[in-house]
């Protein structure tokens, strides 16, 4: 069968060091499935089947992940990890369709890669997409840490940790009056339903990423809080301004328009 590959970082980890090696499970950070889940509703939506893809292909969308991009993949929306400011040996000619932010497009174009100024992460479409009931104002506040910052994040009555069930802790987040925390997606998504969000500096995580998504969606001037408290006195940063060619630039050619014969 041929496929496109939604590539997305999501490894496996041994359970317990008690246990046998072979004995591990995916991490399932909630910000590294969104992009799989975009892509798979955007092609319900437009009614294209997810097998009848045009070629193999992969296409890399959502998160820090371009350091596990191939020679030949497209790209859409994905960005530069702070902490592997380089891409894999080899990787010649991206097809590059967007990315989160003018760092990453910065970045890539010093590398001789043709990047179009078409910014943002594909997870500010969660809020369109998403189609569960929400329960509004259900929850005063979450905070959400990112995956490295679990166990150095000062515990929180409010706090969900970051690999609970992607679609619980996106129900969580829309139905908040304030989401903050140093999870970048937690923050994406919230603004994706008109939540507002406030990112505490992450202890882990450079700063690359964030200011990456607040410089392409308008706010490069951007203010992270550095603890909860402080967070929620700050309230939510101004409201992110999407570019619309995100949408426009989604890779849908990858895939056989319905009514449409294969390639």
């Amino acid at each position: 069968m041929t496929t496109v590959e939604i590539v997305h970082w999501n490894p496996r980890r041994r359970v317990s060091r008690f246990l046998p090696r072979r004995i591990a499970r995916p991490v399932n950070n909630f910000g590294d499935l969104v992009g799989p889940w975009v892509v798979g509703e955007l092609l319900r939506r437009r009614g294209i089947a997810v097998d009848s893809a045009r070629r193999p292909a992969r296409l890399v969308a959502v998160g820090s992940i371009l350091h596990l991009a191939a020679d030949g993949d497209v790209v859409w929306g994905a960005g530069i990890n702070g902490k592997v400011l380089s891409l894999a040996p080899g990787v010649a000619r991206l097809d590059v369709r967007a990315v989160r932010g003018p760092r990453t497009r910065e970045f890539l174009a010093g590398l001789g890669h043709d990047v179009p100024d078409v910014y943002g992460d594909p997870g500010a479409l969660v809020g369109a997409l998403w189609t569960a009931p929400v329960a509004r104002d259900g929850r005063d506040l979450t905070v959400v840490p990112n995956l490295n910052d679990v166990d150095r994040f000062p515990a929180h009555p409010a706090m969900v940790h970051p690999r609970t069930d992607l679609m619980s802790i996106v129900a969580a987040i829309a139905a908040s009056r304030l989401v903050v925390g140093s999870s970048l997606h937690a923050i994406v998504i919230a603004e994706s339903f008109g939540v507002p969000a406030r990112l505490v500096r992450s202890v882990a995580e450079p700063a690359f990423k964030y200011d990456d998504y607040y410089g392409g969606t308008g706010r490069p001037t951007y203010r992270p809080a550095t603890t909860v408290e402080e967070a929620v006195e700050l309230g939510g940063e101004p409201p992110a301004v999407l570019d619309p060619r995100l949408l426009e630039a989604f890779p849908a050619d990858l895939w056989t328009a319905p009514g449409h014969g294969g390639a």
